[in-house]
């Protein structure tokens, strides 16, 4: 079955206000040199899915730029290939608030396209899976709509805007927005479901005034549609807040994490040609993942440094995440920051905040 993306780059903004005041929640950068939006397009890419929508809201400059014209993730082609679908479906809408509202103005899209199915995904989560057995499975058991989840404990899972799933014999039972068990099944936020049925759904619910994607297309339809979960076994992280990117960004720094998100399959990005990361007589650097094009003069432990950064003579970097062409001065001595690009820390400065609460610097801040 032939199936195409569609990728919502917007939806949680609001779960990490500090990252997206100027960009969408694809857009956050992550691990020394992905953005969010990068695991979502590789798993589709990397499912023999050649036709993805990415539908955006606000705030999405920086995602085009990024984005391009899709050669990077193989999708710049003739047939096929990477669409920026803007936030309206006619002249004079007005933005969208829900995902159903969303799907709503890229009806036109999914009216004009010819595949049989639809693979949608959120892309505030860091994660690689192989759509095609799900795919596979989804036409074996005949069913309408497959809803990929993971199995988590409870008191693991954050956020205010969570699903959780009750299984039978591998259909959806229920869905609620909370649960009291100790393991819970926690929906992703990755939906398969038939091209025209996801179309006759989107009108069918609309024409009665509702405009929440869960509450009232997917529980309404529950017994009446055949409905499976697919457990997904492999890693799988949401950004539900800040604390939560700094606390996933730091796991990055794990071997073993960084090998049991890529084992399975490449994860692309937008490749930018820098010189090597040049390094001091002194410089320091331990358990710390740096990108190309840096400068290191200082002491860099625990950390992650993305394109360009520069660290001063002297200069201590402790448990932080320091952004695209940052500059940290001489003597600085940064503990628990998360600076956004094209920060300035001036010589001699100190700054702490703490593993279980980071401390935040605006893109374009000088201190």
């Amino acid at each position: 079955m032939s199936a195409l993306g569609l990728v919502f780059s917007n939806i949680h903004d609001t779960n990490v206000p500090e990252l997206t005041a100027k960009r969408t929640v694809a857009s956050i950068p992550f691990g020394g040199r992905y953005r969010l939006i990068d695991f979502a397009l590789s798993n589709m890419v990397n499912s023999e899915i050649t036709k993805v929508g990415v539908i955006t809201k606000s705030n999405y400059r920086s995602l085009m730029d990024h984005l391009g014209s899709g050669k990077d993730w193989d999708l710049a082609r003739h047939h096929g290939g990477l669409f920026i679908l803007p936030p309206f479906d006619n002249i004079g809408g007005s933005l969208y608030t829900t995902r159903l509202e969303a799907l709503k103005n890229v009806l036109g899209f999914l009216s004009g396209a010819e595949e049989d199915l639809v693979v949608m995904s959120d892309s505030d989560m860091v994660c690689n899976i192989d759509f095609k057995p799900i795919i596979k499975r989804h036409g074996e058991q005949n069913a309408d709509i497959t809803l990929v989840y993971v199995e988590k404990d409870r008191a693991s899972v954050t956020g205010d805007t969570n699903s959780f799933f009750e299984i039978e014999d591998g259909r959806i039972k229920s869905i609620a927005f909370d649960s009291k068990n100790d393991k819970v099944n926690l929906y992703t936020n990755i939906c398969i479901i038939g091209r025209r049925l996801l179309i006759n759904l989107i009108n069918e619910t609309l024409s009665r005034g509702n405009s929440h994607f869960i509450r009232d297309v997917l529980i309404p339809h529950i017994d009446s549609l055949r409905v499976y979960g697919h457990k997904h076994e492999g890693y799988y992280e949401e950004m539900t807040s800040l604390i939560k990117y700094y606390e996933e960004s730091m796991k990055f720094l794990n071997k073993s994490v960084r090998d049991e998100v890529f084992r399975t399959a490449s994860v692309y990005t937008k490749v930018k040609d820098s010189t090597p990361t040049r390094y001091g007589e002194n410089a320091i650097v331990k358990n710390s993942l740096v990108a190309d094009g840096c400068t290191i003069e200082g002491e860099v432990y625990d950390s992650i440094v993305f394109r360009g950064v520069k660290v001063g003579k002297g200069a201590v970097v402790k448990h932080c995440i320091v952004m695209q062409n940052c500059i940290i001065g001489e003597y600085a001595d940064l503990n628990c920051i998360i600076t956004d690009k094209n920060v300035v820390i001036r010589d001699g400065r100190t700054l702490s905040g703490c593993d279980v609460h980071p401390f935040f610097i605006g893109k374009g801040t000088n201190i």
